[in-house]
């Protein structure tokens, strides 16, 4: 079988959509993961952990592009929010605001860490407020939609969205890390 050779171009242009699709995918694959909790009416997720693995290793613009891509399929009403939902609805309930601090989470981190190099890894101390910074601001419109939504005071509303998910963040943010040093060697590899 013959290899077809594609110009510089196109190589990289196929590698980017690829990577936007795969980390779209794997965004949508945390829905799997979805824990209700009791006290709080958003549920734990695994989303936001891909979500600022997306903006860590692609960059600001392809990660919040894969971001984009997965709120779109999900307005569309592929199941692929929290438990296994989907709709343009999902976005006005109460978790709507955190969904839209994914694109967020990945810009924010994306900007830190910056665009995957081959010649220049990206130093682990950047990595470190990339994903702290990253995770954390998706409670900045998830927690004023929140307070919207359910009409709660400002500290019920801190109780209950984003107090009981700061420890599963860090261990979040720890595994986002170590997966980040790993893939950020061989993404540039993907999109030269």
């Amino acid at each position: 079988m013959e290899k077809t050779a594609y110009p510089s171009g196109t190589r990289k242009t196929i590698g980017r959509i690829t990577l936007i699709a795969l980390f779209a995918a794997l965004i949508a694959a945390g829905t799997f993961v979805s824990i209700p909790l009791p006290f709080s009416p958003v549920p734990a997720v695994l989303q936001n952990l891909f979500t600022v693995l997306a903006g860590l290793c692609l960059g600001p613009v392809c990660g919040s592009l894969a971001v984009l891509l997965y709120l779109l399929a999900g307005a569309l009403g592929a199941p692929v929010f929290a438990g296994a939902t989907g709709g343009f609805t999902r976005f006005l309930g109460p978790t709507g605001g955190y969904l839209l601090g994914y694109l967020l989470t990945a810009l924010v981190s994306g900007l830190i860490a910056g665009r995957p190099r081959s010649e220049k890894p990206v130093p682990f101390r950047r990595l470190i407020p990339a994903v702290v910074l990253g995770l954390l601001s998706q409670y900045i419109p998830g927690l004023f939609w929140l307070k919207q939504y359910t009409n709660l005071s400002w500290i019920e509303v801190f109780i209950a969205g984003a107090l009981p998910f700061f420890l599963g963040d860090a261990l979040k943010g720890i595994a986002a890390v170590n997966i980040t040093l790993r893939l950020r060697r061989i993404i540039p590899e993907l999109i030269p």
